[in-house]
């Protein structure tokens, strides 16, 4: 269901783009790629490019993650193509720190750890965060092939991880009526 009509007449200022791909390599792992554009409708001085004209990026930043079937991260690249300062692009080489950390349960906090404030980019470890979901939504058939059968009463990995997959849901009753709780 779409959003509903505005209440009020409004001004379009601001646009915040994502987009994620994903790829599995044949060498087995896979690599990840996000990038994020900020755009405004309407031109305005910056101090470091002298003039950012509408619809031209203020931000424009990549990321490729490079992961293993475990999620774990075996290469990641950042890249700053536009930024309102001269010294944006100067943090990407901290991403470095996230080579070996697995994506999964306490994910969020260990990027803010080793990327937050003044050692990351707010934009980029935004990015980064997001990137979690993609990852698994490209490697879920994969994953899902290689797990082959669960045995009864073992727990889906997707149980409570969303309203959808709730044990006490439509969905756990009818595909995992094992584990449904539901009345």
């Amino acid at each position: 269901m779409p959003l509903s009509a505005p209440k009020a007449e409004r001004e379009h200022l601001h646009t915040r783009s994502y987009n994620f791909r994903g790829y599995r390599r044949a060498d087995g792992l896979w690599d990840i790629e996000g990038r994020i554009v900020d755009t405004k409708t309407y031109g305005f001085p910056n101090a470091h490019r002298g003039r950012i004209e509408a619809d031209e990026p203020i931000h424009d930043m990549s990321i490729r993650l490079t992961l293993d079937e475990d999620f774990e991260i075996k290469a990641i690249e950042a890249a700053t193509d536009a930024g309102p300062f001269a010294v944006c692009p100067a943090i990407v080489p901290n991403f470095q720190r996230m080579v070996g950390v697995r994506i999964g349960p306490g994910w969020r906090r260990e990027v803010r750890s080793r990327l937050g404030g003044v050692e990351g980019c707010t934009h980029l470890v935004e990015l980064l965060l997001a990137m979690a979901t993609p990852a698994y939504q490209a490697m879920f058939p994969v994953r899902q092939k290689k797990a082959g059968t669960r045995k009864p009463g073992q727990k889906p990995a997707l149980l409570n991880s969303c309203h959808a997959f709730s044990e006490k849901g439509r969905f756990a009753k009818e595909n995992w009526p094992d584990v449904y709780t539901g009345e």
